[in-house]
Formats: structure tokens, C-alpha cells, sequence
């Protein structure tokens, strides 16, 4: 069993960075905080498809000294998924960021339960001044 462990021991490295940065998205309420697990949950995946496409003692598929069989090369299709991967994870973490700027700038706060309190004040705030203007 250790000796599994052992062989595979990147893949649970990832598993363990995966666990790590979901039970941050899931346990803490700050934003700021969701967002570092969102990234470390990325990370994770980039690390196991990474050491899934690694195979020991191949190279780079580039031609080299006019060697042309397959089995010389590993495969670069996971170095592609995680290279597109990377692009897609930072323009989502850019967004995200951007929205929780403009939540702080209008809520003062950064903890969800803050933000859902003083939203529904706000909803509430509205609604009894519509049904004021309607009387």
C-alpha cells in the first residue's frame, strides 16, 4: 500500500491540494479566501494532468536526430488542456476579483453573510418605499 503511495506520490499530492482548496471554497465566508481555493483547486488539476501525461524516459514531441516513432515522444495533448487551463483560470480569476472589488466597494465587507444582510436590507429598503410611492 505505501509502496502504491509512494509510486503515485504526485497524483495524491494533487488530490490532497484538490481537498484542500475545496474545503476553502466551501468552509470560509470571506471572498478573498474563496477565491486563493478556487486558484488552489486549479493548481491541482494542472498537477495531475500534468504527472498523468509525464511518462519516464520519452521526450518532448519535437522531431530530434530524425527519430519519428511515437513511442520516443510523450503526449502533448494534457501539456495543451493545461496550458489552456492556465489561460482560462486566470481570466476567471481576474473577473472574479473585479467583483469583489465592486462588492466591497458598495457593502464595505468582504464576509458573504455581511453582503447577504445588508442585500436583503436594501431589497427590503426598496420594496417598502415602492409600495409608499404606490399609495
Amino acid at each position: 500500500m505505501l509502496q502504491i503511495l509512494w509510486n503515485n506520490r504526485i497524483q495524491c499530492a494533487a488530490i490532497l491540494l484538490f481537498a484542500i482548496g475545496f474545503s476553502t471554497l466551501l468552509l470560509h465566508r470571506n471572498l478573498m479566501k474563496k477565491i486563493i481555493g478556487m486558484n488552489i483547486m486549479d493548481t491541482a488539476i494542472y498537477l495531475f494532468l500534468t504527472s498523468i501525461g509525464y511518462i519516464r524516459g520519452r521526450l518532448a514531441p519535437i522531431l530530434i536526430d530524425g527519430v519519428r516513432g511515437q513511442e520516443n515522444y510523450v503526449n502533448p495533448i494534457p501539456a495543451g488542456l493545461v496550458l489552456t487551463g492556465i489561460v482560462v483560470s486566470v481570466s476567471v480569476t481576474a473577473v472574479m476579483l473585479a467583483l469583489t472589488l465592486r462588492l466591497y466597494r458598495r457593502y464595505h465587507t468582504l464576509n458573504l453573510d455581511e453582503i447577504y444582510m445588508q442585500a436583503h436590507e436594501d431589497d427590503s429598503d426598496e420594496t417598502d418605499g415602492a409600495e409608499e410611492g404606490q399609495k
